[in-house]
């Protein structure tokens, strides 16, 4: 037995696309990798909401959920996650009730308050910038709606009204981890972008968690980007896509997916690289030896329950080897 048996793993997509695909080949392309993850095991398969961004076309998250629930068997499917100021709680509770009635028991709910966007896109989808101020009231009405009737609303979401859609907190901050704890709902943070507060975020979730009708003991779940190859050389290699895909977010750029490289010296300045590099801090880059290393470790020190994997290779035969590697971490 090794301190990875049979801990969930999960993934965390974007649909990422190269300039040279169509956004219908992308989709059947994450069509074929869910199916990919379904086929070996892994737990979740959540869908993020992003908008505006060139490269990235996951924006209709709930259509996309039902389009992979559709062309898979068992894999949870969800949102990781709906960007909650961006939509009324009501038509979220409506087409996340919905999802469940079509693939019951397999649809997860995950919530976050950020615009998943730029300011301009953001007040063009809200109207209202005051609507994350308004967060965790929302998240109440949604649970609210996507409880059993109460017999006094004169609104109810139907479908939606108890089908109990298992409703998860999103954040990379500790905000989010004090709602999550405040409100007994299941956390996941975003280290895949943003790990600067992981332990604190995580040791707070802990520290102040109340159990609730959901949940009786803290649930975590850490978002990571991983780059998993046969030797070390090989994924230090590929991780050079993702490197290449976050310098252009912070210039600006559209995020294609690009070929890896033999070398990031002259596509980056030195402040460039540190920007970078601690974007991508947590990191999992490696061999299958590397990889169950560095994951132990991280399951060690920060106490998770479940990974959440981003996997963002340019070729899909390299994203679909890495889910190889992955899963047989969990069954050695």
């Amino acid at each position: 037995m090794t301190s990875l048996a049979n801990m969930p793993f999960s993934l965390l997509e974007l649909s990422p696309m190269t300039e040279q695909d169509t956004v219908s080949q992308t989709l059947a392309n994450t069509v074929t990798y869910a199916q990919k993850a379904d086929e070996l095991g892994f737990k979740r398969f959540w869908m993020a909401e992003h908008h505006n961004m060139r490269g990235i076309v996951c924006a209709a998250t709930s259509v996309l959920i039902g389009h992979i629930a559709g062309h898979t068997r068992n894999i949870r499917v969800g949102a990781g996650g709906v960007m909650l100021p961006n939509h009324p709680p009501l038509v979220v509770a409506e087409q996340f009730g919905t999802l469940e009635n079509l693939y019951p028991g397999r649809i997860d709910l995950g919530l976050g308050r950020a615009p998943g966007s730029d300011p301009i896109t953001s007040r063009a989808l809200r109207r209202d910038d005051r609507r994350a101020e308004q967060f965790d009231d929302e998240v109440a009405e949604l649970q609210t709606l996507l409880g059993p009737y109460d017999g006094k609303s004169p609104v109810r979401a139907i479908p939606g009204e108890n089908t109990k859609v298992p409703v998860w907190l999103l954040g990379s901050s500790l905000y989010s981890a004090q709602l999550a704890a405040k409100r007994g709902l299941p956390y996941a943070f975003a280290g895949h972008f943003a790990p600067r507060f992981v332990h604190d975020a995580i040791a707070l979730y802990r520290r102040d968690f109340q159990p609730s009708k959901v949940l009786d003991k803290p649930y975590v779940m850490l978002g990571l980007p991983v780059v998993a190859a046969d030797t070390d050389e090989q994924a230090q290699y590929l991780a050079t896509t993702s490197k290449q895909r976050i310098l252009a977010l912070m210039r600006g750029q559209a995020l294609w997916l690009k070929p890896p490289v033999d070398s990031m010296e002259g596509l980056w300045n030195a402040q460039e690289q540190m920007q970078v590099e601690s974007f991508l801090g947590l990191s999992v880059v490696g061999s299958p030896a590397t990889i169950h290393h560095k994951l132990s470790m991280i399951k060690r020190e920060l106490a998770v329950n479940e990974f959440i994997f981003t996997n963002d290779l340019y070729e899909l035969s390299d994203r679909k080897h890495a889910l190889e590697i992955l899963a047989s971490l969990t069954s050695s």
